[in-house]
């Protein structure tokens, strides 16, 4: 088989880079990071650039690329941080259940705003007695006349505060376990919505949250698709947001085996460089190795998708094997900088923590084991 990319793959990759590098930077990145902002400087040159509609269709204005272009995408943005990456990919893979699944005037109310980064997504599952146990959700939305009714709860619905976010909340519409469960397209200023942000140790640029609905109307035209549908709606949701975190994961893991490298081949202990004992080079060696092996898994992954393939295994193993990759490679480069990786300036301490974060988001590695299983009849 032929692993490379073609002209236009690298070319892709090749403008990615570029642009991570001088339009947005470490010191930028950092800065977000420590401010606990959003970068919205950044986030408005990937709109001016079209690049937000990478997954939605031609005839809505998107680009409509491949899932591989996307993969690509999402490996570059992740250069510097996770966070980073989830603030603009978050929006983009929750907008395709409107590109997907909603009317035609709901396309018309959203997607433009979207495209020019004027509306932002969020996707909201998980409550504080919901988590894995996804289908377990009390959140409800009780049809009244013209509307819905909301009350509930939700947790960790990450971008949810930031102005001009239309949150898509799963909510509990009828009695039966997965066919109950339908998706409700919820302004973030809406009365009776009471947004939290939470002071996680990651998702500190993108934000995470939790939120408070009590007696929160929506008209019925916020329902996205079929009543009864959710479920069917976030199962591909989710892969294209495990394909999206699997291959940011892969994206950071490079830099932060990069940073590591530098860092040992400059530093110089005991009459000679940290990068010649062999202690360090073996692990630097296997993160090698590992890195490549992920990377594998994200392109397989997405190339089943571009043929239109179900690829709920794939994105699965490429999630939970990158996330292991990522964490490995930043708990090595900790230990290879020593004290001065405590330090932000030094950024391993960064990829370490969103790479612990990596285990959790997005379903835990176990939930994704569990997936793996099921997938082979077990």
């Amino acid at each position: 088989m032929d692993f490379r990319f073609t002209d236009e793959q690298r070319l892709w990759s090749d403008t990615l880079h570029t642009f991570m590098e001088r339009e947005v930077g470490r010191e930028y990145t950092r800065k977000h990071d420590e401010s606990r902002e959003f970068p919205e400087e950044a986030y408005r040159k990937f709109a001016d650039r079209g690049w937000l509609g990478l997954l939605i269709p031609e005839e809505y204005g998107g680009l409509e690329a491949d899932p591989v272009m996307y993969a690509i995408f999402c490996e570059a943005i992740a250069t510097y941080s996770l966070d980073f990456a989830a603030a603009v990919m978050t929006s983009m893979f929750t907008a395709t259940n409107i590109a997907n699944h909603g009317t035609a005037e709901q396309r018309e109310r959203y997607l433009g705003g979207f495209l020019r980064g004027d509306i932002k997504f969020s996707v909201s599952i998980t409550e504080p007695g919901a988590g894995s146990d996804a289908a377990g959700l009390r959140t409800s939305a009780v049809a009244d006349g013209d509307h819905f009714v909301l009350n509930g709860n939700k947790v960790f619905c990450s971008g949810a505060h930031v102005p001009g976010t239309v949150i898509t909340v799963l909510a509990r519409t009828g009695p039966d376990r997965h066919k109950g469960l339908s998706l409700i397209l919820v302004p973030n200023n809406a009365p009776g919505v009471d947004i939290r942000k939470l002071n996680t140790i990651v998702r500190r640029s993108l934000g995470t949250t939790e939120i408070f609905l009590t007696d929160v109307r929506v008209p019925r035209e916020n329902l996205l698709g079929e009543v009864g549908g959710g479920w069917t709606y976030i199962g591909e949701h989710l892969e294209y947001e495990r394909l999206a975190l699997a291959a940011s994961y892969v994206g950071n893991a490079r830099t932060a085996l990069d940073d590591t490298v530098t860092y040992t081949s400059g530093r110089t202990q005991f009459g000679r460089p940290l990068s010649s004992f062999q202690v360090l080079k073996h692990r630097m060696a296997e993160n090698e190795c590992e890195i490549e092996a992920a990377r594998l898994l994200v392109y397989s992954a997405a190339t089943k998708m571009a043929r239109g393939e179900r690829a709920v295994k794939e994105v699965s193993m490429a999630k939970v094997f990158a996330a292991d990759v990522a964490f490995k490679t930043s708990f090595n480069g900790m230990q290879a900088l020593g004290g001065y990786a405590q330090l932000p300036e030094y950024d391993m301490e960064r990829y370490f923590r969103e790479a612990k974060h990596a285990m959790v988001g997005g379903g835990t590695s176990e939930i994704q084991r569990g997936i793996i299983a099921k997938e082979m009849g077990l």
